[in-house]
């Protein structure tokens, strides 16, 4: 799995230009479906409405976790450092 994770990092822009064409690909075909039947007007006359919703929702989680992470909710990344310290100086 690591040897993937390299390989997909050298290979950044090759990865991104391929994530930009599939995306082109499905949001292309999305124009072919039937949409006198959605289920909302949004389906019907907002076209790429469910990608649209999908970023929507993604970025609004990435916000709020940001958000609660700088609240403090996020443990220090030396929290377990000064626990492991202050475990040895007990045992002594």
């Amino acid at each position: 799995m690591t040897n993937l994770i390299e390989k997909l990092r050298n290979h950044l822009k090759t990865v991104v230009v391929i994530c930009l064409a599939l995306l082109a690909v499905i949001s292309g075909l999305s124009l072919l479906i039937d949409s006198s039947h959605a289920h909302s007007w949004a389906d019907r006359y907002i076209p790429f409405f469910w990608s649209f919703f999908g970023f929507a929702a993604a970025a609004a989680i990435i916000g709020i976790t940001h958000v609660l992470r700088r609240a403090g909710i996020q443990a220090p990344t030396t929290f377990y450092d000064r626990s492991d310290a202050t475990d040895r100086e007990e045992e002594q």
